[in-house]
């Protein structure tokens, strides 16, 4: 697996002050995507067990973060080894929420075995292709109208989907 790159530090991905990680590979292709140069499965540098370790220990060691966002690419791509890591930060740092990005829609992910650990590893999915033609930049932490805010927890309790209100979070 191959990390396209890395914040420290942003409020652009979800609420509060979060790490982002950009996982290298997506064959969604969505016309119109913000980060088509993550496409390559071999772009950006090998998220090595060194490197994973480091920013590991960047955000457990950040008293502000309130969270970690996987974008992409596509993380669900890279499903079990994005899993692998994810478990090392929960056990670090329960605290801090997951949020993560997918063209998939949930239903798709829970449903197939190698994406759907690291399904329910994540607090929240934004979810489904970017569509150019539902373009909507009012909408928050997504960039279009099809895309959906789902709340794993309720959803997986529930058994039907729940999307989140974000005044609620």
């Amino acid at each position: 697996m191959n990390l396209y790159g890395y914040i420290p530090e942003s409020v652009n991905e979800g609420p509060g002050l979060r790490a982002v990680l950009f996982i290298s590979g997506c064959r969604h292709a969505c016309p119109g995507c913000f980060s088509p140069g993550s496409w390559s499965f071999r772009a950006g540098e090998p998220f090595t067990e060194k490197r994973q370790q480091q920013i590991l220990h960047e955000v457990t060691s950040h008293p502000l973060l309130e969270g970690v966002t996987l974008c992409g690419g596509d993380p669900f791509f890279s499903a079990a080894e994005c899993a692998s890591w994810v478990r090392q930060l929960r056990a670090a740092r329960p605290d801090l929420t997951v949020w993560a990005y997918t063209g998939f829609v949930y239903e798709e992910l829970i449903t197939d075995p190698s994406r759907a650990e690291l399904s329910r590893l994540c607090d929240v999915i934004i979810d489904g292709p970017y569509i150019a033609a539902e373009r909507d930049v009012s909408l928050p932490f997504r960039g279009s109208r099809n895309q959906r805010i789902v709340n794993v927890g309720a959803t997986m309790a529930d058994q039907t989907i729940v999307t989140m209100q974000l005044d609620a979070w």
